[in-house]
């Protein structure tokens, strides 16, 4: 199986705007051209494709590109924690209700995250019971910070010790906030690197994950950079090289300076493998390891690889490694039971005949692309042999 734990999706339509609310704020979706509607949210005009709100075409995508299954979670600006908390419990009702939708249309092939006014963090707490406990999703979604606040805000502390309660999963999405440091679309690229990396830190350094062991969550692209930097944090806090144990410690470390270091904390959260490069994903698994990784696409936002994970099954690892990031850890994270053996690999319902000869089709030529990639010796891009 592999399941893409990093999609998104977009309601067809919007409520009007509800009282309190400046309806210039309040997201609306108008048909376009070609079966495209355009978003209009504030100052967003985004010209969506029929992906990111038909669940047909969404579903068809997916199995043409090898995706067993998807977890779903909001388009990232409709995570509007500009609105007034009241508009902004509406609008997240209303996306929820949309993709628990989605998840009773297409069981196991589409898992739900949904959303919550984090602005208000007690409201965002009731809401994240009620995504849960009354529509079935298996958590929400949540930016980086919220409108530029730290996610280690004491504020947000009962919004954790909630979602710890409930089991709740939680994904983060690095959401950057606007700075002249970078030009604009520099955003896309080093911005969002640098906003997963500040908000992995926050929930290291703020003390969330000391406080809340049972917290499950999940980083957008890995968390950009911030593996990487665990290896410095790790020294500052142990005062010693390659994770020995620790000595003396200094006096950097101290707003974090927990009895467990920040590199074990980090194991205990999810990173998808949205990294672009088979070398990073090597790194990833050597620090946070493969029960760690999830698969993620991005998908429609960005285009899947075709077929999906296929960087992943290019590596010659094992297969047992293999199955855990492709699907067993996704499971994990979300906390719900997996498919039996006989549900998995079944034709995907909703599909025409043509339409499930492609994908099986296409998954006979995966097989045989791995097998021969398992053959092969593998190399890195100067030639020489991969570890």
């Amino acid at each position: 199986m592999l399941i893409d734990a990093h999609a998104h999706v977009i309601p067809g339509s919007f409520p009007a705007a509800p009282g309190g609310c400046d309806p210039a704020s309040w997201p609306s979706m108008s048909p376009e051209a070609e079966g495209t509607r355009l978003l209009v949210s504030g100052a967003l005009r985004f010209t969506a494709r029929a992906a990111w709100f038909d669940a047909e075409r969404r579903l068809a995508a997916s199995a043409a590109s090898g995706v067993d299954a998807e977890v779903v979670s909001p388009f990232p600006p409709l995570l509007n924690y500009r609105l007034p908390a009241a508009c902004g419990r509406d609008l997240a009702r209303w996306v929820n209700e949309y993709i628990a939708s989605l998840c009773r249309a297409a069981p196991g092939r589409i898992y739900g995250l949904g959303t919550v006014p984090l602005q208000d963090p007690d409201l965002a707490a009731a809401e994240l019971a009620s995504a849960v406990g009354e529509l079935g999703l298996a958590g929400v979604e949540i930016a980086s910070n919220v409108s530029g606040l730290s996610l280690a805000d004491e504020r947000f502390l009962g919004f954790f010790a909630e979602a710890e309660r409930l089991g709740a999963a939680i994904f983060v999405h690095a959401m950057p906030v606007p700075s002249d440091r970078l030009p604009g679309p520099a955003t896309a690229t080093f911005g969002v690197g640098i906003e997963g990396s500040l908000a992995a830190a926050a929930i290291i350094t703020g003390g969330i994950a000391e406080k809340y062991p049972r917290l499950r969550l999940a980083f957008s692209h890995a968390a950009g950079g911030f593996p990487l930097m665990l290896t410095r944090a790790q020294w500052f806090w142990g005062r010693t090289w390659n994770e020995e144990p620790p000595g003396e410690r200094g006096p950097e470390a101290e707003p974090w300076a927990a009895a467990t270091g920040p590199a074990e904390l980090a194991r205990r959260f999810y990173y998808d493998s949205l990294v672009f490069d088979h070398r990073a994903i090597r790194y990833l698994l050597d620090m946070v390891g493969p029960d760690r990784l999830l698969v993620g696409s991005d998908f429609p936002a960005m285009p899947r690889e075709e077929p999906a994970g296929r960087t992943l099954r290019s590596m010659g690892l094992a297969d047992e490694v293999l199955d855990d990031i492709t699907w067993h850890n996704c499971f994990r994270f979300l906390g719900v039971s997996e498919p039996q053996a006989s549900q998995r690999g079944a034709a995907p319902t909703g599909l025409t005949s043509e339409e499930r000869a492609r994908r099986e089709g296409g998954a006979s030529k995966s097989a045989r692309r791995r097998r021969e990639d398992r053959a092969a010796p593998q190399t890195g891009p100067g030639g020489g042999r991969g570890r």
